[in-house]
Parts: structure tokens; sequence; C-alpha cells
């Protein structure tokens, strides 16, 4: 299923320090419903436009302790093909000589090569680090996949260079980098980390496997979650067989191929209809007979198809199953996120290096859409769009200036332990370049002002651990998985 919701441009965020003034994401109130049109080229996310982003800006003299990014795949053949029709016509090959190309894309390909030299989790091993179908097979990252994520990577990497969050003598166990066992979230996610780190090094890397979407390891047991997305799921089959306009819409593509309208509707047209759409190609047209009167399926169509995902996301809110399905969904990767970023506080204490020696200072966790859409909901970033192609969330640590000399006077002083709170270390959120930090359920009510424009790491901290479960009236995450449903 693809959706997306709208986000709008407003706001200017503290400016003090920062060199610019921030402009900030929110959902648009009271306007004119989102065109889908539009949205599915936002959706797209061609590689053909100078982006903007914010990952790596603080106020003066912060420093970056660590940084982890959880990445959508990029452009992928579609997963379903539409009844009667020809598949797209669409080579996954890599060539720099057929656009879109990047720079850094024939040395990729080259250092791909060397893969061997690395670790891999089982199955990951047996996983093919390039597209090579010259006819792509279902859901294989296309050319575009590849150099969306290349462009991601170097984007981070110029961003965190004058920070200097990787050093030059880098540890294996300072990098993780993690997949689910699908080919196209494997090769995403090898793109991006050559993007970020150029000629890296495969015999310091290790690439772990994730065997679940929800990246949620040895805490994935959880029955309430998966009652709560039935329940989800149930709402958005009434919403949907609702929508006359929609009904309508299917018969007359069903009666153009000459298809019964429900098997039209299981083979999920839009999928195979966005994969024409983004890749500039004419949607599908069939000769007359065999049932059908023939001729082409329409962009008035896909229009009315893209609308009703966009309606649903606007339902999906008001009802709030999904944000309780997201809470549980997404609570083990989040928990994850909090002790490696608690970790590299603690650390930070008792180091004066720019970096902490032996704590992973840079994560990248290679996902779907299906993975990062609970995360955003989660985090109570429910108005954020639906994941494009090649979406990525940073979490970034900052330490502040006086929180190093508060630390050197403590030492001087009796020696007293401090807690957490006061370490001056903070949190931000960035989705897809845009700072949305004040925009999640744990920085929504900070006070934020010039002294201290960031959002302390406490506030996150206590966020997953307590905050989190009173979405779904709990105070735990076994509580809450465990509890009677209903």
């Amino acid at each position: 299923m693809v959706e997306q919701q709208p986000f709008k441009v407003s706001d200017e965020g503290v400016s003090a320090g920062l060199g610019k003034s921030r402009k900030r994401v929110f959902p648009v109130p009271h306007t004119q419903p989102p065109n889908p049109i539009s949205e599915a080229y936002s959706y797209c996310n061609i590689p053909n436009r100078t982006e903007q982003a914010w990952e790596g800006h603080s106020p003066a003299d912060y420093r970056l302790l660590s940084v982890q990014v959880m990445i959508r795949h990029g452009d992928r053949y579609p997963l379903y093909s539409i009844p009667k029709t020809k598949r797209p016509a669409i080579d996954c090959t890599l060539s720099s000589s057929r656009p879109p190309s990047h720079p850094l894309l024939n040395s990729f390909i080259n250092h791909m090569g060397q893969g061997g030299r690395g670790r891999w989790e089982p199955p990951l091993g047996s996983v093919s680090r390039l597209p090579s179908h010259s006819a792509c097979e279902i859901g294989e990252l296309t050319q575009i996949g590849v150099v969306q994520h290349l462009r991601n990577g170097q984007l981070l990497h110029h961003a965190y260079k004058q920070h200097s969050l990787l050093p030059a003598d880098l540890l294996p166990q300072q990098v993780w980098v993690e997949t689910t066992g699908k080919s196209r979230t494997l090769q995403s996610g090898l793109a991006f980390l050559y993007g970020f780190l150029p000629d890296f090094d495969w015999t310091k890397m290790t690439i772990h496997h994730q065997w679940s979407t929800l990246f949620c390891g040895s805490s994935c047991d959880c029955p309430a979650r998966n009652s709560y997305l039935e329940d989800d799921q149930r709402r958005q089959y009434r919403l949907r067989v609702a929508n006359t306009n929609l009904d309508r819409t299917y018969a007359d593509m069903a009666h153009t191929l000459g298809l019964p309208t429900r098997q039209l509707r299981a083979a999920n047209p839009i999928d195979s209809l966005l994969c024409h759409f983004c890749h500039g190609l004419p949607f599908p047209c069939v000769p007359s007979g065999n049932g059908g009167t023939g001729g082409c399926l329409t962009l008035a169509q896909f229009a009315v198809i893209r609308q009703q995902q966009l309606d649903d996301e606007v339902d999906r809110r008001k009802a709030g199953l999904y944000r309780k399905y997201a809470i549980l969904a997404m609570y083990p990767y989040l928990n994850r996120t909090a002790l490696k970023m608690e970790r590299v506080a603690k650390a930070s204490e008792t180091s004066t290096r720019p970096r902490v020696g032996g704590e992973e200072i840079f994560t990248l966790s290679s996902a779907h859409d299906v993975t990062m859409a609970p995360l955003l909901s989660a985090l109570g970033l429910e108005d954020a769009k639906f994941p494009r192609f090649a979406a990525r969330i940073v979490f970034e640590l900052w330490k502040s200036p006086s929180a190093s000399q508060g630390q050197a006077k403590r030492k001087a002083g009796k020696g007293q332990k401090s807690s957490l709170k006061d370490r001056g270390v903070f949190i931000r959120v960035l989705y897809n370049g845009e700072d949305v930090t004040f925009h999640t359920a744990f920085c929504l009510s900070q006070d934020r002002h010039i002294s201290q424009p960031l959002c302390p790491l406490n506030n996150f901290l206590n966020f997953v651990r307590r905050d989190m479960f009173s979405i779904v009236n709990a105070t735990s995450y076994k509580e809450a998985c465990y509890r009677p449903f209903g």
C-alpha cells in the first residue's frame, strides 16, 4: 500500500547560533486537499534537483557525538503486475551513460565487486550487491534507486565532515549497518554507505541482518500490536468500500482490461501505475477483445486511487488505531536507539577526545515503508508525508560546550556523578532533511529558547521508557503487548 500526507513549510525555527533561519514542517490546516498528482511526483523523489538539508547544523561549539539513520529503499520495480498488460520496460543494470547518473556510480560498482572481503550475516552473503537484470525483476532496485542513495549518503558525508564524526582510523565497532534480507534494502544501504564513506574498508565492515521489517530483533512477539493493526485494516477497508468514486474508477479500469473488478483490485494496480508514472512511461494499454473494451488506463484514474490513499491518511489519524500499532511496533527499535545514545553520552563524560573510542557513533538501518511509517507515527510525527522512495530519518546526538566545562569542574571537586539530565546532551530528529524535533511527541511541549535551542536527550529517554505507553494505557512494553486486548 502506498500512502502520503501533506506538509507545508512555515514558522521559522530558532536561528541563534545556527547561521540561518530554519524552516520547519507543519501540517496543512483548513486548506484545499493536496493534489494527488503533485504528491505522486514528491513520492517518486526523482534525483534531478539540488537538495537543501539541515543535518549537521547546530549552535556554535556544540559537539556531534553520534548519528543514527533509517532509510527506506530507493526506487524499485513493481511488486505487483496488472493482468493482461505488458510489464514496464525498465533496465535494472547500472550504467553511468544512462540518466540519472552520479559521479560516484562507476567507482561504487567497482567497490561492490570487492564485497567478498566484508563480513555478512546469513543470509545476506548470498544476496546480490548490485541490481543486474536488463529486464527488471519484481521488486528490484533500479538505477534511480541507487542514485537516490548515493546522493543521500554524499549529502550526509558533507553535512558531517566538518564535525569529524568518523575518525580516519575508524574501528569496526564504531559503525553498525543493518538491513532486511531483500536485495532492494541491501543494495540501497550499500549505495548510501558508499556515498557516506567513499571507498570504505570492507575488512572493517559487518553487514547485519534484520529478519523483521519492524527491526524488532528478539522483541518481536507482541499480540496486541497485531490486533491494533488488524483493527486499523478493517477501518481502512470500510473507508475504501464507502468511496463510490473509487468503486466506479476500478469498474471502468476493469471494463477496459476485460477483468472482474475484484481481480483488478487484488492486483494492486497503483503499484505498477506508480512505476510508469515515476519513470515517465505511458500507462498500460490493451487491445479490444477478450471481454474488454480495450484502450489505455488514464492519469485521471491514477489520480482517483492516489486521492483515496491521501484521504485514508487523514482518516487514520482521526481513528488513532494505527498510532497504537506504531507505538508497539517501533518500541524495540526506539529502545535500541535510546540505549545507543545513552551509552555514547555516558562515555563522552570520561573522554575529552572528539570521538568516543569503543562506542557505535554511526548506525545505518536500511528498511521499508512499512518500517518508516510506524516509526514516524510512534514519534508523534503523524502529519509527516508518507515515506517516499529513499526517505531518511536521522537521529543526531549533540553535546553542549557548557557540559564539558561543567564536567571538568565536577572532576576538580568531589567527583560527584551527574544525572543524565545535567550532562548537556541533546537530540535532533530530521526527516528528509527537515528538522522536526520540536514536532515529536517528546519535544512538542519543550520550552525552546536561545540559551537551549535543542531538545534534551532525557526527554527522549523518558518517552521511550515510560511516556509512549500512555497511548495504549500501559506502563511498559510487556504489559501493553500481553494484556487482554480490547
